[in-house]
Parts: C-alpha cells; sequence; structure tokens
C-alpha cells in the first residue's frame, strides 16, 4: 500500500439528527475532566450538559460568569453531577487566558474550544489582532498549548475544535491575516479564523501524536444561537437562502448542534482518530463542497497548518 493513500473516510452509526445525549448514552466519564469553553450558551450548554450527565468533572470557562452560575446549577439539579464549575475566560483577552492556565491543576482529559464570535464589525484588540481570528484562533491557540502538559498527563487526552461550514469562505490569507491592507468584511474574517480552527486541529494531532492526545475539528450545523448576534434576521434569511440554492435548509436543535463535538469528546467510537473534520458525527468529504458539507482542502493542508502554528507562535511569543 503506497504510504501517500489517505486514510479510509471515518464513520459511525450516528447523524444529522442525532442529539447529544443519544451520542454520549452509555458512556462512562467518571473520573475524567474537562473544560468546555463558551459553555454557558448556545450549543456549549448542550456539551456541557452531555458530558456532566455521563460523569465528567466540567469546568465551563466564560465570560459571564453570571450566566455560568446559572448553568452549573441547572446541571446539578438535572444530573445530580456536583462536579460542575465555572470559571473566567475571555478569548480576546490573551492575560485571561494565560490566568486560566496558570490557576489549573490537575490532569486535563477534555478540551472543547466552543467559544466564538461570529461575523463581527471591525473591531481591534489591544495589540491590534482582528477580533474574530484573535477570539476564535488565536485564543484558544494559547489556551490549548498552555493546557498541553495537563492533556499529556495521562495519556488520551482530547482537544476538540468547533470549526464551520464557513471556512470555505477564506483560507488563513498570512499576507494580510488582521486586515491591516484588504478591506474588512465580517464573513470572510469569520471564514478565516474558521479554517484556522481545523488547520489548528491538523497541525496539533501531527505534534501532540507522541503524547497520546487526538486533536479533531468539526462543523456542528446550522444552530439558531447568541452565535449570531451581530447577523440580522433578514441577513441570516438571505444568505440561508442564497447558500440553499432552491432548497430548504433546515435549523438543528442546539442537542442536535452538539452532537458532534460531544462524539468527539467522548465517544470511544473514536478512539485513537486524530486530525480530521467532521460534520453530522461522520468524517466530511474532502473537496465536496456544498451550504453546510464538505472540507475544503486548503484547511487540511499540512504545509499551512505548519505555517499558521508557527504564525501563532511568532505572534502570541510564546515558545
Amino acid at each position: 500500500m503506497n504510504s501517500a493513500t489517505p486514510p479510509a473516510r471515518f464513520t459511525t452509526p450516528f447523524g444529522a439528527e442525532s442529539t447529544a445525549a443519544e451520542v454520549v448514552s452509555g458512556v462512562d466519564l467518571t473520573g475524567r475532566r474537562a473544560i468546555v469553553t463558551g459553555g454557558a450558551s448556545g450549543i456549549g450548554v448542550e456539551t456541557a450538559r452531555a458530558l456532566a450527565s455521563a460523569g465528567a468533572e466540567v469546568t465551563l470557562a466564560v465570560r459571564d460568569m453570571a450566566a455560568g452560575a446559572r448553568t452549573v446549577a441547572d446541571f446539578t439539579a438535572a444530573t445530580g453531577n456536583k462536579d460542575t464549575q465555572v470559571a473566567h475566560l475571555d478569548l480576546a483577552d490573551q492575560s485571561s487566558v494565560a490566568a486560566f492556565v496558570a490557576a489549573w491543576e490537575g490532569p486535563l482529559d477534555i478540551l472543547v474550544n466552543n467559544a466564538g464570535v461570529m461575523a463581527s464589525p471591525e473591531r481591534r484588540t489591544p495589540e491590534g489582532w482582528e477580533l474574530q481570528f484573535a477570539t476564535n484562533h488565536l485564543g484558544h491557540f494559547a489556551l490549548a498549548t498552555g493546557l498541553h502538559a495537563a492533556l499529556a498527563r495521562d495519556g488520551g487526552g482530547r482537544v476538540v475544535a468547533v470549526s464551520s461550514s464557513a471556512h470555505h469562505r477564506s483560507p488563513v490569507v498570512f499576507e494580510d491575516i488582521h486586515f491591516r491592507e484588504r478591506p474588512y468584511e465580517p464573513w470572510s474574517a469569520y471564514g478565516q479564523s474558521k479554517t484556522a480552527n481545523v488547520l489548528f486541529a491538523v497541525e496539533a494531532a501531527k505534534r501532540w501524536a507522541a503524547d497520546g492526545i487526538t486533536v479533531n475539528a468539526l462543523m456542528p450545523g446550522g444552530i439558531r444561537t447568541n452565535l449570531q448576534r451581530y447577523v440580522s434576521d433578514e441577513e441570516l434569511a438571505r444568505l440561508r437562502a442564497q447558500a440553499a440554492g432552491g432548497t430548504e435548509l433546515k435549523w438543528k436543535t442546539p442537542e442536535q448542534g452538539a452532537a458532534t463535538s460531544v462524539l468527539l469528546a467522548a465517544s470511544p467510537l473514536v478512539a485513537g482518530v486524530t486530525g480530521r473534520y467532521f460534520e453530522d458525527c461522520n468524517e466530511a468529504v474532502v473537496g465536496e463542497l456544498s451550504a453546510r458539507t464538505g472540507v475544503a482542502a486548503y484547511a487540511l493542508d499540512p504545509e499551512a497548518a505548519a505555517r499558521l502554528w508557527q504564525v501563532s507562535v511568532d505572534t502570541l511569543g510564546t515558545r
């Protein structure tokens, strides 16, 4: 067999309508420790709820501590799991990320990089970084690399990067990542950041394989959540009609939207699977792109993945 032959597409018994609860049914996560960023809203809530229901000790890493506390109280009442907690994390603020990492003690089994910002007006961090790239990629990059030792401590750690089919809109434009020369366009900026999420998974999977850490990316599906707070209903309807090409695009429920994240975070079905991009609980087809399906070849390009890793290290000034 030719060593260059790509691995077979990975599939599971689950699909687009599967829920997080169904995916985690029968899975015992007792003694496992998990972090879910953005775990107090949208699919983050359902991701964290499913992990907690399976017995995991879950930390919700959130900006809104009050919302996090309400979510923790709800989880405790619904699941009986008293090991769910909340911690502050602002991914756009590197000092906040550093403080979160410094405060973490002991091993970490599951990291779900779920939080994000979509199609925001042009905004920049104090460092001058474009907000969506800074939040969706650089913040999660700093978090995951900062927690690498915790993930590697007991072996078998899993990192899940929530991307989007919006990565179809743009590769990482290395010549002008932060829109300093080209005109800012919200969806191109979002698409670039979502491509970066996939490229992170590709390179981290390679770098961390010897530590027993698996890293995968995913498209959760179309779910109406607070993520679209910068997108008007009219704009969203227009984009959906344009993408559908005359067909109807169905929304997923948050429970369905969290299913692929939970599969990659917890299911024994994907043990050892790494460096791939999933959708609807199955690996996506490379190059066959539609409104919500398929993964662009540039998002899986190992050279671009290695380049992005170095750019990220240089940007953050870390080793």
